[in-house]
């Protein structure tokens, strides 16, 4: 079964994942979160982000096209 930490981390691809490694240790040494934690963290934060953009972006298109 995957777990909630392994979806999260496989939003970490391309230029993401160095970025994703570089905050977990200093971040999972600052709360009791675990190096894993806080990249699944990061990624689901990236994938957020990118869904918010494709959405934004179609409602922008989609307010053009009527107007």
């Amino acid at each position: 079964m995957t777990s909630p930490t392994d979806i999260g981390k496989t939003a970490l691809t391309g230029w993401r994942k160095p970025i994703g490694e570089r905050v977990a240790g200093p971040l999972s040494e600052r709360t009791r979160l675990s190096s894993d934690q806080v990249e699944a963290l990061v990624g689901a934060a990236f994938f957020a982000l990118s869904l918010y953009y494709v959405a934004s972006t179609a409602a922008r298109a989609a307010r053009k096209g009527r107007g």
